[in-house]
């Protein structure tokens, strides 16, 4: 999965590593495709990082179509191979048009056809563009889903953030990719 990092052996594997390993497993994800490999080197982190993530995609009070819509204009911004591919079919499923879908991996803004599409995409795209979010977009996305989702929007954002980072740096693949959605930047 990846050379950056040891071979991980989970035969071999410590019993923070097998606990953090047996949680992912029978949680709602069921399965490691992801960062948690690369993680595991850190089971403190691993298991951390993995429970904020069960709630991030699936508690944030979003429906699943925003918070993968959210994902996506994350794994696009910061370029993740494997957040992308993950989360692509994941995202088509929950209800994100494909065309949405396609204009984000190009880079270019989607003609959404719901408010609350477009919504989640400016909150997202001004908080990573700016570093901050206008007053407006904030405003509108608190009336519209209160403030307890807006703050666990910011926590979606800011969790697949470090995901795509731990792909991005340990250079890791979904289990099965072949094809790589965006270009690969030239070598440092």
């Amino acid at each position: 999965m990846t050379d950056r990092l040891p071979h991980f052996d989970a035969a071999h594997a410590t019993p923070e590593q097998r606990a953090v390993l047996d949680e992912i497993l029978s949680g709602p994800r069921g399965n490691l495709n992801g960062p948690f490999l690369g993680w595991i080197h850190s089971p403190e982190l691993a298991q951390h990082a993995q429970r904020l993530g069960a709630f991030c995609r699936y508690r944030t009070g979003l429906p699943l179509r925003l918070s993968e819509l959210a994902i996506l204009v994350t794994a696009a911004r910061w370029q993740a191979q494997a957040e992308w591919t993950i989360h692509y079919p994941i995202a088509l499923q929950a209800g994100v048009r494909e065309e949405d879908a396609q204009a984000i991996l190009a880079g270019k803004l989607p003609a959404f056809a719901d408010a609350d599409d477009a919504l989640i995409y400016t909150f997202a795209t001004e908080l990573y563009d700016a570093k901050r979010v206008s007053d407006s977009t904030y405003t509108r996305t608190v009336e519209r889903f209160g403030h307890e989702a807006t703050v666990n929007l910011v926590g979606l954002l800011g969790y697949y953030a470090l995901v795509a980072m731990t792909l991005n740096v340990f250079n890791m693949r979904a289990n099965d990719q072949t094809s790589l959605p965006f270009d690969e930047p030239p070598a440092l």
